[in-house]
């Protein structure tokens, strides 16, 4: 049975100051149509058909209205009842109770129209009456002289409207409000949906952070023993790990006020707006206790200080972060609310706020390893019309180093493909052909290359497979192509080992394996080509890596120069011979492994040029074909993928 329910109460309209300058301008609109307007055009004569008519004597009087330059015709009252004068007596509108003339026109000249009335009244002995005066409307003169304050008034209104969000005043006595926080609050009002079973992987992350959320609900719990609850949490970890989502997923289960804003919500043009928005969130929050103040991509205000010597003594920034320390560090530990923050870069922020007793705790989110992959696959192909038996653990395999964003991203690729492909369901190719589409880029067969660049390119690829095999440390390579994607003409695919550690032969046998392009075009052409930029940038950055951050070359010693805060600035904490002696090594690192890549595909040139023959015949070839023309690898197998056609990793090998 439908509940009866009373019928609401009509609310009235509130009375809006701005009805007032509407009312106004559609009173002067009217004023002038019709006020102004006294007659329309049939009452419209010519000068001729005027002095005819004074010459009849029909005109009773006439009044020369200098400002206008018109001539208002009143006739006689017998002139009104003769049949040539009946459209002269149609009436419209009237505003006013003045007089409406029966005829009106134009006299031109002044000076001659004078003398030609004052002629005809003469020769005709007639007793017209006629005024030469200036027509004078006070309603119209007081509203033009009034309207521009109305209209400024107006606008002035309609700005502070705007800007104060409806509200007068604001935090902190602000007239435009422009120092209340921008926060968006989620409570029992504005339920969350997002809960922990929603957020695949990052259990250990998960643990501290259902730990923060028992804090609120239970906290006598903890404080019963002299514990204290954390003031902060820091959600740290590379792009797309799943900090965001984890902090969704709190304040679905927390069930207290749970405040999120951005870093960049703090930041404003004007003086002061910051440190006043601070000041006004941790006030919501303490009257809403307790209470959860979220803070994404922090490092926007949390910068460290004293850094940046262009930016003044009072930076804006510098004073936000100020007012957030206080903050952290003023409200008491029986207040109930805990910040949580996020932040891809948490080795540039200030020391100050990475202390105890401001964010207690760091909670580092990195990507997920295969068991993680596997559970995010699971959550993110829920939605998705998949085949039956889609194998989740080979998904995971091919995917090392994404983070949960990508692999979201991956599965809405492989979704579009498939319906690209008018599929009912997503299939494995579908989600292989998605990873080459990420990674490398949407495949470019409308390039045209002549014989001989495809030729080279060929050999620069088989260069990378034939070293690559023939190494112990290298990846080991499942796919190797000449099909252009993206801003590659070429790449070579392999799927690393997921290690914690790298050693220094690994290292030297990937230098050596991306060297091998080169060392291919040299052996085969005998000169080489502009193909191997991004294979330079790689090894010279792996190279520079072993040098100075890892301390892996003997003549500099175990020495690194890593500054991830970027404290040393313009300085080089070396000398100049120190410096001389590092550029040394890592040309001769990369030159080494050069000399090693040119040495071993001599050694295999026969096998060389099978590779690139049959890259030039099928543009793609894949795990079968490399071990018929190479034969088994000689060290650990590659690992099994069904039909071979393989997938990917984010070490492509690019030409540029």
């Amino acid at each position: 049975m439908a509940e009866n329910k009373k019928p609401q109460a009509q609310k009235k309209p509130k009375f809006n100051p701005y009805w007032i300058s509407g009312a106004l301008l559609i009173a002067l609109i009217a004023f002038q149509i019709f006020g102004s307007n006294d007659g329309n055009d049939d009452k419209k004569i010519t000068p001729i058909e005027f002095f005819q008519t004074l010459k009849d004597g029909d005109i009773e009087r006439f009044d020369i209205i200098k400002n206008t330059g018109y001539v208002k015709v009143y006739l006689t009252e017998e002139a009104k009842k003769q049949k040539k004068h009946a459209k002269s007596l149609s009436k419209g509108f009237k505003l006013s109770s003045a007089e409406i003339p029966n005829y009106i026109f134009q006299y031109g000249n002044l000076q001659n129209f004078e003398d030609d009335y004052t002629q005809s009244i003469a020769d005709n002995n007639l007793t017209t009456i006629y005024d030469n005066d200036r027509e004078e409307n006070v309603f119209a003169d007081i509203l033009f002289s009034l309207l521009p304050f109305i209209l400024l008034i107006g606008v002035w209104l309609f700005i502070m409207k705007r800007m104060s969000g409806g509200a007068g005043g604001g935090a902190g006595g602000q007239i435009f409000n422009i120092g209340k926080s921008k926060a968006k609050l989620f409570d029992e009002n504005t339920k969350v949906k997002t809960t922990f079973k929603d957020v695949a992987g990052l259990e250990g992350a998960k643990e501290e952070v259902q730990e923060i959320v028992d804090f609120l609900k239970n906290p006598e719990k903890y404080t019963s023993l002299g514990g204290k609850i954390p003031k902060g949490a820091l959600l740290v970890g590379p792009p797309g790990t799943g900090k965001t989502l984890l902090a969704k997923a709190v304040a679905g289960e927390a069930k207290v006020p749970f405040f999120s804003l951005s870093g960049s919500d703090f930041v404003e043009m004007f003086v002061g707006v910051g440190a006043s928005r601070v000041r006004d969130l941790f006030k919501q929050a303490k009257e809403k206790s307790p209470a959860i103040i979220f803070i994404d991509e922090i490092d926007a205000i949390g910068r460290a200080r004293g850094k940046n010597a262009m930016s003044g003594s009072n930076d804006e920034r510098e004073n936000t972060l100020n007012q957030l320390l206080t903050e952290m560090d003023g409200f008491g530990t029986n207040t109930n609310v805990i910040v949580l923050a996020a932040t891809n870069r948490a080795d540039i922020l200030d020391k100050a706020l990475m202390r105890a007793g401001r964010f207690d705790r760091q909670i580092h989110v990195d990507l997920p390893n295969l068991t993680e992959r596997r559970a995010i696959f699971d959550v993110h192909l829920r939605p998705l019309k998949k085949v039956e038996g889609l194998d989740l653990d080979f998904l995971a395999k091919q995917t090392p180093s994404f983070s949960g964003a990508d692999i979201a991203n991956l599965c809405n690729e492989a979704a579009l493909i498939a319906a690209r492909n008018n599929k009912k369901a997503v299939d494995k190719q579908d989600f292989l052909d998605a990873v080459d589409r990420i990674i490398g880029g949407l495949e470019k067969r409308s390039h045209l290359f002549s014989v001989e660049e495809k030729k080279t390119i060929a050999y620069h690829e088989a260069g990378h497979a034939t070293v690559s095999w023939f190494l112990e440390h290298a990846d080991p390579l499942v796919k190797v192509t000449i099909v252009p994607r993206g801003r590659s003409l070429g790449a070579a695919w392999y799927l690393p080992q997921e290690a914690y550690i790298t050693r220094t032969s690994k290292f030297l046998d990937e230098i050596c394996v991306t060297m091998g392009g080169r060392a291919a075009e040299k052996i085969i052409f005998n000169e080489i080509s502009t193909g191997a930029l991004s294979d330079l940038e790689n090894v010279t950055k792996k190279a520079k890596a072993m040098v100075m951050i890892y301390g892996l070359n003997e003549k500099v010693g175990n020495i690194t120069y890593y500054d991830p805060a970027g404290e040393s600035g313009f300085v080089k904490p070396y000398s100049e011979s120190t410096a001389e002696l590092i550029d040394n090594e890592i040309k001769n690192i990369v030159e080494t492994q050069y000399d090693r890549a040119l040495d071993l595909l001599r050694s295999k040139r026969d096998v060389l040029e099978k590779l690139a023959d049959r890259l030039i015949e099928r543009e793609v070839i894949f795990k079968d074909d490399l071990e018929e023309i190479l034969g088994k690898r000689p060290f650990d197998a590659i690992p099994e993928t069904p039909s071979g056609k393989l997938l990917t990793n984010n070490k492509k090998e690019e030409e540029e």
